[in-house]
């Protein structure tokens, strides 16, 4: 896999799924910058098809498939954002898709999948199980298409950030989720090409392993599933580490505490209600406010699949 700073294949993937996705908005708020003390530019993923930016890899990954390959149908694991983004690219593409999904996966995301037709297959909780699942499957003769460990889904994942520079150029930094890697890869990719300064990942504590693997540059296991931001809680793929090694600044912590509270404060101050996940890169300005104060930033919004609060 090339490592260069070119986002030429990013620019073809946003070419090649443009007729399927979604154009997300790019929401400013001048009562959360007030309360950040920052320009921020959030790349509101949680308003794409199926609730998340994981639709983009998932056409992508579809599309690019022979015809030959779409009639084996295909098959991954997921906590709930990628099956349904795969579950609702394939249906729009007459593709079969199968999901490993774990037993304590959210109602909600669960509910998704199904919507979308996807064959649900109850699997145990952790990476064990993930795998275990993946080689059950091989035999079936379906196509196995990663959550993020795969170059066709980090190049979809990166034309979120493509579209956010389009409509503001001038960013100083640009912040994701990390769990995979495949959107923080994308992200990076797409960022440094067009020459933004910094790039930052965003991981919670119960679930660093990537900001390990960072650290030590030797990639570490996931950690037990703990943390409440569901879809961060796996480990970052050989084929995404590179690549954020590479390109990315820093990887960011928070706490569950504080990503709650951040998702809280979106609420109150957007009306946007947004996955623990998601609110991670809004808790990590508020945590590391020296590092972001007055500078103009662009955020990715990674999901909104989650029941919404109670009145």
């Amino acid at each position: 896999m090339t490592l260069q700073l070119d986002s030429s294949s990013i620019q073809a993937a946003a070419k090649l799924i443009a007729p399927m996705v979604r154009r997300t908005t790019v929401l400013v708020s001048l009562k959360l910058n007030d309360a950040l003390g920052a320009q921020v530019w959030l790349k509101c993923e949680h308003l794409q098809h199926t609730g998340a930016f994981k639709y983009r890899g998932a056409c992508h990954a579809l599309l690019k498939l022979t015809e030959a390959e779409r009639a084996q149908g295909v098959y991954t694991v997921s906590s709930g954002n990628h099956g349904a983004a795969l579950a609702a690219a394939g249906q729009q593409l007459g593709i079969k898709v199968r999901v490993g999904v774990a037993a304590n996966a959210s109602a909600v995301k669960r509910a998704n999948m199904a919507k979308y037709d996807a064959e649900l297959v109850t699997i145990d909780p952790g990476m064990a199980a993930r795998e275990a699942f993946v080689a059950a499957q091989r035999p079936t003769g379906r196509i196995f298409i990663p959550p993020y460990n795969h170059a066709h889904i980090w190049q979809g994942q990166g034309t979120a950030t493509y579209e956010l520079l389009q409509e503001q150029p001038e960013l100083d930094c640009v912040i994701a989720p990390l769990g995979g890697g495949g959107l923080l890869s994308g992200t990076s990719v797409a960022a440094k090409a067009h020459g933004i300064a910094q790039v930052f990942g965003v991981e919670p504590e119960l679930a660093a392993d990537g900001e390990a693997s960072f650290r030590t540059g030797v990639l570490q296991p996931a950690m037990p599933p703990l943390s409440v931001c569901d879809g961060l809680l796996t480990s970052v793929g050989d084929q995404t580490f590179p690549i954020i090694r590479k390109n990315v600044d820093d990887i960011l912590l928070v706490s569950d505490s504080e990503a709650l509270a951040a998702q809280k404060l979106v609420f109150e101050l957007t009306d946007q209600w947004i996955e623990p996940s998601s609110a991670t890169v809004i808790a990590a300005i508020q945590r590391y406010s020296k590092l972001f104060k007055g500078k103009r930033i662009g955020v990715i919004i990674s999901g909104g699949n989650i029941a919404p609060p109670t009145k």
